[in-house]
């Protein structure tokens, strides 16, 4: 009991709680966080565009705003202009389908009107170009008339030619005489029917008129006819 003795250690801190030591992983979390933060600034600074002061931030708002009032005013635009084009369409086709039926009622009626023509008398002088029908009328110092010729053939192209009349009657003086009217442009091509006044001299009184249809002004006689004037 005697023997050698030790020295003897007192630790005056043994009854505190060791402090706890930060895991490994988040030390490098919190290192890689940081390292990340600073390149993002590093980029910013040196290399992308300088960001924006607050003057230059509103004027590129207002420019927006700007810009985009003018789209929806293009827009507002685009969408009446194509609301008018739509419209002109709608009207385009109302006029074709108007058109395709009066060609449609047009062909009716010259139809009919063949079918009366050939229920027309002949021309007493026949010709290749008959005088099927004509009436005349003075009114009021004119001739009034109306005329129905045929083609004797309808083959080929349509005949061109000019019809004139020459009207026999009385004179202002009381002497008779025949005056030449102005020959009137023709184009048959199985028939075609003429109505219209010609002037005739002041004070002529018209009794009968002779019909001739030629193929030129002084041209060659296609067909020919006398007829009254009532």
């Amino acid at each position: 009991m005697f023997g050698k003795s030790r020295p003897v250690v007192i630790d005056t801190y043994s009854s505190r709680r060791a402090r706890p030591k930060l895991p490994a992983w988040l030390v490098t979390l919190l290192l890689g966080l940081g390292g990340g933060a600073a390149a993002v600034i590093y980029v910013q600074e040196r290399h992308l565009p300088p960001r924006l002061s607050m003057d230059a931030s509103a004027t590129l708002r207002e420019s927006f705003e700007t810009a985009d009032r003018e789209r929806q005013r293009l827009q507002a635009e685009l969408a009446e202009t194509s609301k008018m084009l739509d419209a002109a369409l709608a009207d385009k086709k109302t006029s074709d389908d108007q058109l395709a039926a009066a060609r449609k009622s047009t062909e009716s009626l010259r139809e009919q009107l063949g079918m009366l023509v050939e229920a027309l008398p002949p021309d007493p002088r026949g010709g290749a170009i008959e005088v099927r029908a004509a009436r005349f009328s003075n009114e009021r110092g004119a001739l009034a008339y109306e005329v129905v010729l045929t083609r004797e053939s309808t083959r080929g192209k349509p005949f061109t030619g000019v019809m004139q009349f020459s009207v026999s009657g009385t004179a202002a003086g009381g002497a008779e005489t025949t005056v030449a009217l102005q020959p009137i442009a023709v184009s048959i091509g199985q028939f075609q029917s003429l109505s219209g006044s010609l002037p005739l001299p002041e004070g002529f009184d018209p009794r009968q008129s002779t019909i001739h249809v030629r193929d030129k002004v002084d041209g060659k006689v296609m067909g020919m006819r006398v007829m009254y004037v009532r």
